[in-house]
């Protein structure tokens, strides 16, 4: 999926708003546990119901590991009935992944090729080399973790060098790298006020931002500092939207606030002149 695909849904949906698939099977409802593949038809009734609400689906890879191989396929069902059923949603493998040279290009293609999804989250630790062989597959986006959510991130992320914060050093970096304009970038909600700097730095790129709801990040702020003139955000609301309600009724709930979500997402459009 194209940017200016992305850009077209997002209007004509008045929404930048992507649910994240991080499904837990103690969390589910109980009567999907008799399921053949309860991991699956869980996924599959939020996408049917919270489809129209979002532009994007972002499957939580660890959620998936940790049930072996039979999460790698519920993972790769989840995928195909995507790309089959709702192909004008963008898709992101919430992966993390890091390393470099034939590992790096082995990841990429996984997750581009094997799997087909739109986008990858990817760890900048180590550097160009682990960032570029997910960045030479054309039509595929690569999304850089710079300013996340958590607590540990201040460990790391705003170290200074020569007065700069590390995540800006990054971000200014990632520039550099060949075909950069493939590039997205990961930056936390609880990290709003730090927008403002980012989009200085990288005015026209789509920021991934998660943490909305249960990590308490504000959307109203995330609008208000992040979103650039074609919108640039992708704002993930995971547990709180699939897990509104872990009754019978757990879809009908998710459609609800992901609704409203939608609703509030269509004011800042409106606000900034988008739609």
């Amino acid at each position: 999926m194209t940017t200016e695909a992305l850009v077209q849904q997002i209007k004509l949906k008045k929404s930048f708003l992507c649910v994240g698939l991080d499904i837990d099977l103690d969390k589910i409802p109980q009567h999907l546990k008799k399921e053949a593949d309860p991991i699956f038809t869980f996924a599959k009734d939020i996408i049917d119901a919270t489809h129209k609400y979002a532009v994007a689906f972002k499957p939580n890879l660890a959620f998936f590991e940790s049930y072996g191989v039979e999460g790698w396929v519920s993972f790769q069902k989840i995928m195909k009935y995507l790309n089959f059923n709702y192909p004008n949603h963008f898709t992101i493998a919430d992966a993390k992944r890091g390393d470099i040279g034939n590992t790096a290009k082995r990841y990429a293609k996984a997750f581009f090729k094997t799997y087909e999804v739109d986008s990858v989250t990817v760890a900048p630790y180590m550097g160009k080399d682990a960032i570029e062989p997910f960045l030479s597959f054309e039509g595929k986006h690569t999304i850089l973790l710079v300013l996340t959510s958590n607590e540990g991130a201040e460990n790391f992320q705003y170290t200074l060098e020569n007065n700069e914060f590390l995540f800006k050093k990054i971000l200014k970096k990632s520039l550099t790298w060949e075909h950069s304009n493939r590039l997205m970038y990961v930056v936390g909600a609880t990290k709003a006020n730090a927008l403002l700097e980012i989009r200085k730095i990288v005015p026209d790129s789509f920021l991934l931002v998660p943490g909305l709801g249960a990590q308490g990040g504000s959307l109203k702020e995330v609008s208000n500092f992040g979103m650039n003139d074609q919108c640039g955000l992708l704002v993930n609301s995971s547990r709180g939207i699939i897990y509104k309600s872990q009754g019978s009724d757990f879809a009908a709930a998710a459609a609800t606030e992901a609704s409203n979500i939608q609703q509030e997402m269509a004011y800042y459009l409106n606000d900034k002149g988008i739609v």
